[in-house]
């Protein structure tokens, strides 16, 4: 059979995507005068926003007259459930490491997943065109890593190939050249090809697709026989169950995009038109012979918030989409595409309680139901926690930080302080690399202060270890808020009289109401204030005073700083224009009794 598949994994922003796009332009995918522009593969607003990977998508090139089957996948460990899944359609893995970095801690979840999966790994140290690389050791360090994540021998057998993404080129050996042939040559000769079972069709569901004139799309492997167009086929659910379907269009990936066909054999990827109610993790299997594939596990989320209606004074102003009914639709909708995203119903029924693997994770999906027209209301991010032996217990994350050695005092001050400790501290040129042992609630608000005591130097990364014994109260924010005493438009002649007692996230001009956060203190403990004040008009001049406004800009916050930032009795409120911070009680009085209540 002519065909490989192939998965990139590494950890963000090591250059998977932009191998992506060397390996689509040297295959000639692009005609030779057609613009293509620049990380092609991440064709979401949000990932060109934000530069990162966030849904893991299919590319087939031609090379050498062997079809080669390219699955990019997001790099960030809040989407591992994107990689976990995708690694199932891969027979072997590009592991790609920074050769000025090494392996971080993302690279070690995403490989320890390919290696149980017995997937042929070919290691590709990129970026050795920086200044303080490293490759001869980062290609010791990744060997140190495979041993540690009990490689098979074979396995430890790996081909290592040198080069930069950027500038094109990759050699097994540091001698720079032209083009990326020499990779493309050891993904022929490295990676097996698929394994083919005898006996009748099975294939298991590991990717949706959305048309809207195809509607729901189901990609996967084609693991055994071979699936035709028309074919009467089951579907074996999660559960056990088996439904009888019909495939009304098949496709094949070719190049950037589809070709449909009438025949898929074993091997090869495909995407399948025409199933009704599958979920991710089903198989598609003969009529006759419905044998299900095992299901798809997938690592369980370690945080929560709570996604309510939005119940501001400012209610469906800008929102096509509004109600409780819209909002729980919307999030049941994406469980059946996220895996590693779930979604409860609580208590009231205007709320609902979604855990996820990370702000990061959450965050992209309240951002992307704002841009579709949504209002919510959510809540302070909550780690969860497990009861084991009777004891209470939280997630432990592993933190990786490096930064210049005049701020790694700091560092390890600002980690100590949220129940952190550290296990490595160690020089790598002029950065000390420094690693911890944090509870995860600690990781919460961390990377703000984290960047603003480093003067935005510090590159840190984090992935979840295990649950371990609770930690003990953990120290929040440290300053207070000020508060709106009532709804109007602020004025710059208020907020400039109130500029001593804080920083604000309001301009002048811009509406606000009752209870909303526009500023944080300068001190603990939060204040109520007029901020929409005009200044008494009189037929008096006042020689110079006039003139002497001057007004500081107000603070922008991303949706994740907001998310990291709120406490327990707050919450932020987003619209398709506006992301506010408000208390979750409005109003001031209802404040002091509930206080009253938790201290009696």
């Amino acid at each position: 059979m002519d065909i490989r598949n192939i998965a990139i994994i590494a950890h963000v922003d090591h250059g998977k995507t932009t191998l992506v796009d060397r390996i689509l332009h040297t295959t000639k995918v692009f005609r030779e005068n057609q613009d293509s522009g620049e990380l092609i593969m991440d064709n979401n607003d949000l990932e060109r926003e934000r530069g990162i990977t966030i849904f893991s998508k299919n590319a087939a090139v031609n090379y050498k007259g062997i079809k080669i089957n390219v699955i990019d996948t997001p790099g960030h460990s809040d989407f591992g459930g994107e990689v976990e899944r995708v690694l199932k359609m891969a027979d072997g893995v590009i592991l790609l490491v920074d050769a000025f970095e090494g392996p971080m801690p993302q690279t070690r979840f995403v490989l320890q997943k390919a290696l149980q999966l017995n997937l042929k790994p070919i290691v590709v140290i990129n970026k050795v065109d920086k200044p303080n690389c490293r490759p001869d050791e980062v290609h010791d360090a990744v060997f140190e890593l495979f041993f540690n994540l009990d490689a098979t021998e074979e396995q430890l057998d790996f081909p290592t190939y040198y080069g930069s993404g950027k500038n094109g080129w990759f050699n097994d050996s540091l001698t720079e050249i032209e083009g990326i042939e020499p990779l493309l040559d050891g993904i022929l000769k490295h990676v097996p090809e698929p394994v083919v079972n005898e006996g009748p069709v099975q294939m298991q569901i590991t990717s949706l697709d959305y048309s809207s004139f195809l509607g729901r799309i189901a990609v996967g492997k084609v693991t055994r026989g071979s699936i035709k167009e028309a074919q009467q086929i089951a579907l074996v659910q999660a559960d056990g169950s088996i439904k009888k379907s019909k495939v009304k269009e098949l496709y094949v990936f070719e190049g950037m995009g589809k070709r449909r066909t009438e025949e898929v054999v074993a091997g090869d990827l495909c995407a399948v038109v025409g199933l009704e109610d599958f979920n991710i993790g089903d198989t598609i299997c003969d009529i006759d012979v419905p044998e299900a594939l095992p299901v798809i596990a997938v690592d369980e989320p370690t945080m929560s918030m709570l996604f309510s209606i939005n119940t501001s004074p400012f209610f469906g102003k800008e929102g096509k989409f509004v109600t409780s009914r819209h909002l729980r639709d919307r999030l049941f909708k994406e469980t059946e595409k996220n895996l590693a995203l779930k979604v409860e119903d609580s208590d009231s029924a205007d709320s609902f309680l979604v855990y996820g693997r990370g702000i990061l994770h959450l965050g992209v999906l309240i951002e992307t139901m704002r841009r579709e027209g949504y209002e919510l209301t959510v809540g302070q991010p909550q780690v969860l926690v497990k009861t084991i032996d009777g004891k209470k217990h939280e997630p432990y994350e592993n933190l990786v930080v490096d930064v210049p050695a005049d701020f790694s005092g700091k560092v390890i001050d600002l980690v100590t302080q949220r129940k952190g400790e550290m296990l490595i501290m160690e020089s790598k040129g002029e950065m000390q690399h420094l690693e911890f042992e944090i509870p995860s609630r600690g990781l919460i608000g961390l990377r703000s202060q984290m960047l603003t005591n480093t003067a935005g130097e510090a590159v840190m990364a984090h992935r979840f270890i295990d649950y371990k014994p609770w930690k003990g109260v953990i120290p929040g924010r440290n300053n207070g808020v000020l508060i709106s005493k009532n709804q109007a438009t602020t004025t710059a002649y208020s907020i400039d009289k109130l500029q001593d007692r804080g920083s604000f996230f309001v301009d002048p001009g811009e509406d606000v109401y009752i209870g909303q956060i526009i500023a944080e203190h300068i001190k603990p403990g939060d204040l109520v204030v007029n901020a929409t004040e005009g200044k008494k008009l009189t037929n008096m001049r006042a020689s110079g005073s006039d003139d002497s406004v001057r007004i500081v800009p107000k603070i922008l916050m991303t949706l994740e700083e907001c998310m990291e930032y709120i406490q327990d009795d707050e919450c932020i409120e987003v619209t398709p224009k506006h992301i506010r911070l408000r208390k979750t009680l409005l109003n001031e009085e209802d404040r002091r009794k509930q206080s009253k209540s938790m201290k009696a």
